[in-house]
């Protein structure tokens, strides 16, 4: 952990948060066939990320003076890599495959790639989480989300 960048990267999120924030109210504030309009999920984004960058400037003055002679750490391009072309592939087949599987997919592979071994707890966390706010965002707050696809017959 660097300190400086840290810091910096902290302000940054702050920045981008307060911008989500800010421009969610210009989205309207209802949706054909949802009660949930689309600017609720960026507005929750934007305070979540500005909460996240507060609590990262306030633990940058916490921080203890790092020990001099230690290695520096290696960057590990393979693991972005591999979460960065999920994250795209997952952008690209959300409307195709619907919402479940491929959320699902996505945290799958990215706890896969963070940490292998464990499947099991993988495969129920990820299957818990998608269909968990599958559920409460289209059954409990009436939103809507890409369906499961027609090939399934689970639409």
């Amino acid at each position: 952990m660097n300190k400086t960048f840290d810091r910096y990267a902290g302000v940054v999120f702050l920045a981008v948060g307060a911008l989500f924030m800010i421009e969610s109210r210009s989205i309207s504030s209802s949706a054909y066939g949802s009660n949930v309009g689309p600017n609720i999920f960026p507005f929750i984004l934007g305070l979540f990320l500005t909460l996240l960058s507060l609590r990262l400037i306030y633990e940058t003055f916490r921080y203890k003076q790092p020990e001099t002679g230690k290695p520096k750490e290696k960057l590990d391009y393979k693991r972005f890599g591999i979460i960065f072309a999920a994250a795209v592939l997952y952008a690209y087949f959300l409307e195709e495959i619907g919402y479940v599987i491929c959320t699902f997919l996505f945290l799958f592979i990215g706890f896969q790639t963070m940490q292998q071994g464990k499947v099991w707890v993988s495969l129920v966390i990820s299957g818990g989480f998608s269909f968990g706010v599958y559920y409460l965002f289209v059954h409990v707050m009436d939103g809507t989300l890409p369906s499961f696809p027609a090939w399934l017959g689970l639409s």
